[in-house]
């Protein structure tokens, strides 16, 4: 399989470009993380719209600086050509200790070359009890 799992997307390729996802992610490591963009990527996460890698890098960073840690598992929801959506939830702590758990949907849009171009994230976040995480 290619490095990046380029599109068109079959059910087994749309999972490990899934898999993938997750465990780039949790390697919590923006400089190899942004990779998996293209140079233009966009982003909408909650609220806020990044265009490039460099903007989403500097996110990323900041991310985890906020989001202390960080777990993160990702589900293929669904798929086609060059698109994938996954539903994810991802556990993580501030700096007082308070847990929450962050849950949501994302679209994501491929080029030919299998690079992200396009994220769209919805994300709600809900405090839980050390006690109650689930990953």
């Amino acid at each position: 399989m290619s490095k990046f799992l380029i599109p068109p997307f079959t059910e087994q390729t749309a999972l490990a470009k899934v898999q993938r996802a997750e465990d780039l992610w949790n390697t919590k490591n923006p400089a190899r993380i942004i990779m998996a963009y293209s140079p233009e990527s966009r982003w909408r996460n909650r609220d806020v719209f990044l265009t490039g890698r460099r903007e989403i890098e500097e996110f990323l960073r900041l991310k985890w600086q906020r989001e202390q840690g960080y777990k993160l598992r990702k589900e293929l929801f669904i798929f086609s050509d060059d698109r994938i959506a996954v539903h994810f939830e991802y556990e993580w702590h501030d700096e007082n200790g308070q847990w929450y758990r962050s849950h949501g949907n994302e679209n994501w849009q491929f080029d030919a070359d299998g690079l992200m171009t396009d994220r769209d994230a919805s994300i709600n976040d809900q405090k839980i009890n050390e006690a109650d995480r689930r990953i």
